[in-house]
């Protein structure tokens, strides 16, 4: 072996050993935002005895039986973010149970971004429910059915909120978009928001329509939530609110960043593919409770028509003049 070949070897090997260096302290960062305990940045805000902290703090038990459910919320409110928990819900018969994950404003008019979790007998499939309030106007909800048993383990819900949309994720999927038309005449989130979340009394609603009814002989319902690591943009809501409001849509906030603008081409697929599947209600599609369709769902529907028309129009472009001058124009429209 000659010497270049040895000294490029010995470089390649101290560029590996310095690679696994800084990703074991990735990790070990990572670790350390799990390991952010409940009480560094929420309060319990209701039924105080029926929450249950375990794991030093890392881990929280919300229960609920026919006395009281419970809730707790985050000590400050945040003008953006990419919000977290990790939530195993509760197992067997859950019927007439709502667990809830939600960012909300405390104003009259609120705004507010709700991951709801509908309870079900044994056996039968539990609903997610998504809501959008804007200036205290709900009636948006979208439901899926899981594509997995969300009560086994612990799973991880997102709501990311900058200036251009609000994203809902699933362990990483996308499953809804409410994107930021207001320069078409659609509200959008803007209020400062606290994260709640909670365990209460849903039956007369949650589970076929309130027809099937809690069964408290097998209360207590306990629901589980970890990761209390907070990535958002904090408001002092005593002082001058739009100010603030606008610094948490800069730069410095890494959610802001270019590339959660809108969704990759992975996560496109993904999100294709989840509500396909697994969306079984969509308000959009409900004439008998909006006879007349929202403003942000004629957005949507306008884009996908405005995007199929430019695609004919593109392949008609493509077989006149060859594939090669057209396939960047397709590329950048996917």
């Amino acid at each position: 072996m000659d010497r270049d070949h040895f000294e490029t070897g010995e470089k390649q090997v101290k560029v590996i050993r310095e690679c696994l260096v800084l990703l074991r302290e990735v990790v070990q960062l990572s670790r350390a935002r799990d390991d952010v305990i409940f009480d560094v940045n929420y309060n319990i805000s209701w039924g105080n005895d029926h929450v249950l902290s375990l794991n030093q703090g890392r881990q929280v038990q919300l229960s609920m039986d026919i006395q009281s459910g419970a809730g707790f919320g985050s000590k400050l409110s945040y003008g953006s973010g990419f919000f977290h928990l990790r939530i195993k819900l509760p197992e067997k018969d859950s019927a007439g149970v709502i667990t809830a994950y939600y960012l909300t404003s405390t104003t009259n008019n609120h705004d507010e971004l709700d991951f709801e979790f509908l309870g079900n007998r044994e056996g039968k499939p539990i609903t997610l429910q998504t809501n959008v309030f804007v200036n205290g106007q709900g009636n948006r909800e979208q439901r899926f059915r899981f594509w997995f048993d969300p009560t086994a383990d612990f799973h991880t819900y997102k709501i990311l909120w900058n200036q251009h949309h609000v994203v809902f994720y699933v362990d990483d999927i996308p499953i809804r978009i409410f994107k930021n038309n207001t320069n078409s005449g659609v509200s959008y989130p803007t209020q400062p928001m606290q994260i709640v979340a909670s365990l209460w009394d849903g039956d007369s609603w949650a589970t076929d329509g309130g027809q099937t009814k809690i069964n408290w002989s097998h209360a207590p319902f306990k629901a589980h939530f970890q990761d209390f690591n907070v990535n958002g943009c904090p408001l002092d809501i005593q002082n001058s609110l739009n100010i603030q409001v606008q610094q948490c849509y800069s730069s410095n906030y890494w959610w802001n960043d270019r590339k959660f603008w809108k969704l990759d081409k992975i996560q496109q697929k993904a999100y294709k593919q989840v509500r396909q599947k697994y969306m079984n209600y969509d308000y959009c599609s409900d004439r008998s409770r909006h006879p007349n369709i929202p403003p942000e769902c004629k957005c949507k529907q306008e884009r996908a028509i405005n995007f199929d028309a430019i695609k004919v129009v593109l392949e008609v472009a493509r077989k006149k003049m060859g594939a090669t001058r057209t396939i960047g124009i397709f590329a950048s429209l996917e």
